[in-house]
């Protein structure tokens, strides 16, 4: 309990000073603070057509034309079936395809295989990272991310929170509906094992920045436990003080079924375990099963697989080559 009880304080005395809104990072401000520091914005985007085009257009035009904040925009194609590419292109992005970055290396699949890939083609000192299925995105999901990067060089990495509301299917707005992923296993896991990470509004949110340094040392889960494994990862290489949090207001984007959510807490769970074990607080003689038993609607079973492969670190991979 005494253990518990210091890291909740620590989480506390964390909470204040490392927390901020985008308001308090205004683009000016930010502009004079960039200095030589280059940006990349990357995109990882599957079947997005309806709403990346959008995004890349608002990133351009307010941080790209009117106050040069950014330097790239890259949106990673993961094999989409749609116009995701040609909108993204047609909007000013530069669009690489998923498995023609790093093609020498065996294609895997997944969203935490395009934010890798992502890494490994963009050229920033700063990433940033943003969903292409945002429905109510502005330029501070991007601006209110580089603030803590641009002022404190003590800071490494910078999450987004915000409020994600859940619309339904008869089309009703319901506060603090969404990001059930988040409240019924991503939470949970990280005040049982890494409570100095609870003051994380949004763990699994898809928005936040990092520097490129930083990035290149941690491995990427190229399934949805990429953010959880992430935040951990960073935590133990970086420590709490070098991470923060900023207010971006609210958030809307499409909503999973129960059934794909399901999935991704059966990868986050997987990845949570596999970072005890890294960390030597759990010891097991056999690994948990990665297979998961889902009905349908109409009775019948399913058996899918939530098991989560990793990209190393790609640091690694540079001096893989470079002593090659």
């Amino acid at each position: 309990m005494e253990t518990d009880l210091r890291a909740l304080a620590r989480a506390q005395e964390w909470y204040g000073p490392h927390s901020s809104t985008a308001a308090d990072w205004p683009v000016e401000a930010l502009l004079l603070a960039k200095g030589t520091t280059t940006v990349s914005v990357v995109l990882p985007a599957r079947d997005e057509e309806s709403t990346v085009g959008d995004i890349v257009t608002v990133i351009r035009r307010e941080l790209v034309e009117r106050t040069p904040l950014v330097d790239e925009i890259i949106v990673v194609d993961s094999n989409s079936t749609d116009a995701t590419a040609v909108r993204a292109a047609a909007a000013g992005a530069r669009v690489v395809a998923q498995n023609a970055v790093l093609s020498h290396l065996p294609p895997l699949t997944g969203k935490g295989e395009a934010l890798w890939k992502g890494l490994a083609a963009s050229s920033g000192d700063i990433v940033v990272f943003v969903d292409a299925d945002l429905r109510n995105f502005a330029s501070h999901f991007v601006s209110g991310l580089l603030g803590p990067l641009f002022v404190d060089r003590d800071v490494q990495f910078v999450k987004a929170a915000y409020e994600r509301p859940f619309t339904g299917e008869d089309g009703v707005v319901r506060r603090g509906g969404g990001g059930r992923v988040t409240e019924l296993v991503a939470r949970p896991l990280l005040n049982m094992f890494w409570p100095e990470l609870s003051g994380f509004a949004q763990p699994l949110g898809g928005e936040y920045a990092a520097r490129r340094e930083v990035l290149e040392q941690v491995p990427f889960v190229t399934e949805y436990g990429v953010e959880f494994g992430l935040l951990v990862d960073l935590l133990q290489l970086v420590g709490l003080d070098a991470m923060a949090q900023v207010d971006l207001g609210t958030r809307t984007h499409s909503h999973q079924s129960v059934t794909a959510l399901g999935r991704m807490a059966g990868q986050i769970m997987a990845t949570a375990w596999s970072r005890l074990e890294r960390q030597r607080r759990v010891l097991s003689s056999e690994s948990p099963s990665h297979t998961l038993l889902q009905f349908g609607h109409d009775g019948k079973a399913d058996l899918v697989d939530v098991a989560v492969s990793e990209r190393p670190p790609l640091a690694s991979l540079v001096l893989e080559e470079d002593v090659a």
